[in-house]
Order: C-alpha cells, then sequence, then structure tokens
C-alpha cells in the first residue's frame, strides 16, 4: 500500500508542470538562436523551437504518467 503524499507536495509537483513545456521551448530557442548566430544562418532557431516543445512535452508526459500511477483510488 503505497502512502500518500501531503496536498502541498502535490501542488508543488503540479505547479512545476506549469513552467516546464514554456521553460523547455525558451531553451530551445536561445539555442537555435546561438546556433544561427555562431552558423551565420537564420533558420536554425524553428527546429529549436521544436524539439524545445517537443522536450517539454515528453517531459510533461512523463510527470504525469508516473504520478498519475500512485493513485490508489
Amino acid at each position: 500500500m503505497a502512502r500518500k503524499k501531503p496536498f502541498t507536495v502535490l501542488v508543488g509537483e503540479y505547479s512545476s508542470l506549469a513552467f516546464m513545456l514554456p521553460a523547455a521551448t525558451c531553451v530551445g530557442w536561445v539555442l537555435g538562436h546561438l546556433a544561427d548566430k555562431l552558423l551565420g544562418t537564420t533558420f536554425l532557431y524553428i527546429p529549436g523551437l521544436v524539439l524545445g516543445s517537443a522536450a517539454g512535452l515528453v517531459e510533461l508526459i512523463r510527470t504525469v504518467t508516473r504520478n498519475s500511477g500512485n493513485d490508489d483510488s
């Protein structure tokens, strides 16, 4: 039988999800922009945005599925 987490811990875990996707997208854009500056191109920020969004979405899904498997209800 798994112990239930306190409400404050759950609030902290789920509120971090609200920042995960935008943060990953911003990191992808920044890395793409830096690659553009380094290589002298003007289009690498777009794959950076896509990869950052995908990474954020994957982490969001992993976190939700990991936490939803702990419910006993």
